[in-house]
């Protein structure tokens, strides 16, 4: 898993899952804490994620609402845009461009 970027715009890669969750949550709440203004995640780059992943995800954006700031979440690959529409989170975080649930494949 890999996080670069700033305290307003950063782009996550790889896997956020239980191995790579702590270090994501401490750059991830750095970030909320260190700025102003929505943050934006790019996950264009994000190959995959697990609960332990979505988790950290989630507390980013209650974090990000307590602060008074609002967490964006930018290209959702096809698949997590899947997992947010089975788990009805799509209907909680902000997503940009939001999901098109009609044209999500059906698994």
């Amino acid at each position: 898993m890999h996080i670069r970027g700033d305290h307003a715009e950063l782009v996550v890669g790889g896997r956020l899952d239980v191995r790579s969750a702590a270090d994501a949550r401490t750059v991830l709440h750095s970030a909320v804490d260190d700025g102003a203004g929505d943050l934006v995640l790019d996950l264009s780059e994000l190959d995959s994620w697990d609960a332990t992943g979505l988790g950290v995800i989630m507390g980013v954006h209650r974090r990000a609402g307590r602060c008074g700031r609002t967490l964006v979440l930018r290209g959702v690959p096809p698949q997590m845009q899947r997992l947010l529409v089975a788990t009805r989170l799509h209907r909680i975080l902000a997503i940009e461009g939001g999901i098109g649930v009609e044209s999500l494949p059906r698994v």
